[in-house]
């Protein structure tokens, strides 16, 4: 898995025929169902009389239009192939965030405006009602504990706060999602005046949860059950490529009826190393599936990637995926410029290697001893005829220039060019910038963050 077969033969330019993402028509469908959840409540209400008709009538909107957007939000979750290829992780990644806070809004708002508009009505104090809400009607308490994990996962999925907290205690108070979503489900029915004793209305919400809770079950659980029992994965080897950065080779049994694709990722768990079983963490593959090998490269930036390099060979190790569309086929030229940037190199490595056409790659390291994979990145570019450009830091630290210019002057026809990038979100930020300054179409920039 670490050399490169120079006898082979370079990849040939097939005719570009490129799939069509489905991203429209999902947004498209999801507001849809936002408007038949309005559409609930419209059907339903009368005219809307004084103050706290008004308010309540709000907050009864913002109660259902939160309850679709807590199915919607872990919909998104659910890891359906549809999205997570076809679509891409990271774009459903950022769907997800974004769900989360018009939840979160919504919550706030509905919460808000309902104790509002009753303590109004009945002329009570905003807290006697908070308490006799609460406390005395059916399914509250369980629906007063699913706001608070609601909140609690809302302010740790904060960028402010997920910068300053481990990616492990984000995921386990991510989970609890689930356990919120559950709790709150039931008082949308027994008090929800737009589906309590309205069987069509209360059909359409029992069919939303539970088609999502199916989607859950077949993609995050029994999905990845039957991938692991079939494929029986385990460490093969460790090996350091560069200062804080490993490569694991994985054995497994027909791997390739995984149809994992270069550029693409699984999610992984390893039995026997430090907590590394409790956690599901995204690695790219940083070569293509060979044989019964599949490989990942990590650098250490958290507790699960810091101990990789303490895996011993032998170790179980859960997979799930393949995940991602940063693959060959969003190439819509003939023409590729691979452009990574740290540990962002892994997947762009695998395609330097299989990108049909014209393909050049750009290496962005602070130092020499900071480019993971060079000799491999040497090899590939010799047997296929490509070409691979470094760009590091100067002898003070100065940082290699990547504008628009830049670009335009060391990429003759840049505007032609299928570009790939791979690398923290700052850096993919910017450079997706400078590249639609250089004249790069959007269709023609590919990328995926996994920033969480």
């Amino acid at each position: 898995m670490t050399t490169v077969d120079e006898r082979r033969t370079a990849p040939a330019a097939p005719a570009v025929a490129t799939r069509r993402s489905p991203a429209g028509a999902v947004l498209a469908l999801l507001w849809a169902g936002a408007a038949a959840v309005l559409a609930l409540w419209w059907s339903d209400t009368g005219s809307v009389v004084g103050a706290a008709g008004w308010l309540t009538g709000a907050g009864r909107m913002a109660g259902l239009l939160c309850g679709y957007s807590c199915a919607v939000l872990v919909g998104l979750m659910a890891r359906v192939p549809l999205l997570e290829v076809r679509v891409g992780s990271d774009r459903v990644a950022r769907w997800h965030a974004m769900a989360g806070r018009y939840t979160v809004c919504l919550l706030v708002a509905h919460v808000a405006l309902i104790l509002t508009g009753y303590a109004a009505q009945d002329h009570a104090s905003l807290v006697h009602e908070t308490l006799d809400v609460v406390l005395d009607y059916p399914d509250m308490l369980k629906a007063t504990a699913g706001t608070v994990i609601l909140f609690a996962v809302g302010i740790t999925s904060a960028r402010a706060v997920r910068r300053r907290t481990s990616y492990e205690f984000w995921y386990y108070v991510h989970l609890l999602t689930y356990a919120a979503v559950f709790l709150a489900f039931f008082h949308q029915l027994t008090l929800g005046n737009d589906l309590n004793g309205k069987p069509v209305a209360t059909a359409f919400w029992y069919a939303l949860y539970l088609g999502v809770a199916a989607l859950v079950l077949w993609f995050r659980v029994l999905g990845p059950v039957r991938l692991n029992l079939r494929h029986r994965l385990r460490v093969d080897s460790v090996q350091q490529e560069a200062p804080g950065v490993y490569s694991v080779v994985v054995r497994g049994r027909r791997i390739g009826e995984l149809g994992a694709q270069a550029g693409q990722f699984f999610r992984w768990r390893f039995f026997g190393g430090d907590g590394m079983g409790w956690t599901s963490t995204p690695y790219s593959l940083s070569a293509p599936p060979r044989g019964d090998l599949l490989r990942i490269t990590v650098k250490a930036l958290g507790d699960h990637s810091a101990a990789v390099p303490q895996l011993r060979d032998g170790t179980r190790v859960w997979a799930e995926g393949p995940y991602g569309g940063l693959t060959a086929d969003r190439a819509t030229s003939h023409r590729s410029l691979l452009i990574a940037a740290g540990v962002g190199v892994t997947p762009l490595r695998a395609l330097f290697e299989t990108l049909p056409g014209e393909v050049t790659l750009l290496y962005r390291a602070r130092t020499a001893e900071d480019l993971a994979l060079g000799a491999e990145l040497e090899a590939i570019a010799r047997w296929r005829g490509a070409q691979v450009l470094y760009a590091l830091n100067g002898p003070r630290g100065e940082r290699p220039d990547i504008s628009a210019e830049a670009l335009r002057a060391t990429f003759p026809g840049l505007a032609g060019h299928d570009v790939y990038i791979c690398g923290p979100h700052g850096f993919a930020q910017e450079l997706y910038g400078a590249l639609r300054a250089a004249g790069v179409p959007d269709r023609r920039i590919h990328h995926e963050s996994f920033e969480l």
